[in-house]
C-alpha cells in the first residue's frame, strides 16, 4: 500500500475523512498538523491534481521505498524557498534595473535560460553598486518562507541536520545560517572592492550541477546515502540536486520543477516538510 499525506491550513478532520473516502483508502492515526492515508488502488496524478484544487490542500503519495524514519539531511534551496524573494532582484532594485534583472531571473527558473550564464549576466548589471545595498535588502525586505523556523526546530528535533544551498550570494547565505541555526550553507561570493559590487563572482559559480554536489558531500560528511536526503526547491536549476534525494519537495515551484519532484507543497507552508516525515507540528 502506499501512503497518502493530506494537508492544508483549511483542511478539516471530515475533509480528510470525505477525500479518503473518494479514493477507497483508509485513515489512518498521524502526528498533529497532517492527514495519512493508506492507499489501496492506483490513483493518477490528475485526479489528485483536482482534489487538491477542490480541497485547497497538497495531496501527497510518498513511494513505499521512502522511509522517513531514516532521514538525516534537509538541504533548501534559498531564494523563493526558504526565504521570500529573490535576492539579485532586489538587489537591482537599488540599482533601478529590478525590471530587466527580475525578467532574466524568471526564464531562468523557469528552464529557459542557462544559469552560470544568466547569473554572470545578471551579476554583471550590478557593477559599481554600493555594497550598502546587500544590507538593506537582507534588513528590510528578506524573510524566511512561513513555516520555515517551525520546520528547522522539528527537524533538529529529530536529530536531521538542515543545510542551505543557493545560486545566490554567500552574503544572505552565511547571515541566515546563524539567524536560522541552519547547520550548513553554500552559496557565491559577489567581489567587492572599495565598497562597490565589481560585477564579478568569487571562484565558481555555484549552480545546478554545484547544488548537487553539495548534497553528496554532506551526504560524504555525515556518512550516510543520498537516499536519506530530502532536498527542497522551487526553479530548474533545483533539478538535478533534487533527483538525488530521496525525497524531492517542490515549493511553491515553477511548472517543471512540480511536475518532476516526488511531492509538492502550494498550500501549505515550509512546515508541511515535517508532516511528510510523520512529525508533528
Amino acid at each position: 500500500m502506499t501512503t497518502l499525506v493530506m494537508q492544508g491550513p483549511e483542511l478539516t478532520p471530515a475533509q480528510a475523512q470525505a477525500i479518503a473516502d473518494r479514493l477507497n483508502a483508509r485513515l489512518e492515526p498521524c502526528a498533529r498538523g497532517h492527514f495519512r492515508a493508506q492507499i489501496i488502488n492506483t490513483i493518477d496524478a490528475d485526479t489528485l491534481n483536482r482534489l487538491s484544487q477542490e480541497y485547497h490542500a497538497d495531496l501527497n503519495l510518498l513511494a513505499d521505498s521512502f522511509d522517513p524514519t531514516t532521514v538525516r539531511l534537509v538541504i533548501s534551496d534559498m531564494d523563493s524557498t526558504l526565504i521570500n524573494i529573490e535576492c539579485i532582484d532586489e538587489i537591482a532594485d537599488f540599482a533601478g534595473i529590478k525590471p530587466q534583472v527580475s525578467a532574466i531571473t524568471e526564464a531562468t527558473m523557469h528552464g529557459e535560460l542557462n544559469f552560470e550564464q544568466s547569473l554572470t549576466k545578471r551579476v554583471g548589471l550590478l557593477t559599481g553598486l554600493d555594497a550598502g545595498a546587500l544590507d538593506h535588502v537582507y534588513r528590510e525586505r528578506l524573510r524566511p518562507n512561513p513555516g520555515a523556523e517551525t520546520m528547522i526546530a522539528g527537524l533538529h528535533a529529530k536529530g536531521v541536520k538542515v543545510a542551505l544551498v543557493s545560486g545566490g550570494f554567500t552574503y544572505f547565505t552565511e547571515q541566515l545560517k546563524t539567524q536560522l541555526k541552519l547547520d550548513y550553507a553554500r552559496g557565491n561570493t559577489l567581489d567587492i572592492i572599495d565598497n562597490k559590487l565589481t560585477g564579478k563572482i568569487l571562484g565558481n559559480i555555484v549552480g545546478a550541477e554545484g547544488k548537487r554536489d553539495f548534497l553528496l558531500e554532506l551526504c560524504s560528511t555525515l556518512d550516510i546515502t543520498p537516499k536519506q536526503a530530502i532536498a527542497i526547491g522551487d526553479g530548474a536549476n533545483d533539478l538535478i540536486m533534487m533527483k538525488e534525494a530521496g525525497l524531492s519537495i517542490a515549493y511553491h515551484a515553477k511548472p517543471k520543477v512540480q511536475a518532476q519532484a516526488h511531492t509538492v507543497l502550494n498550500h501549505c507552508g515550509l512546515e508541511g516538510v515535517l508532516s511528510l516525515l510523520n512529525l508533528p507540528h
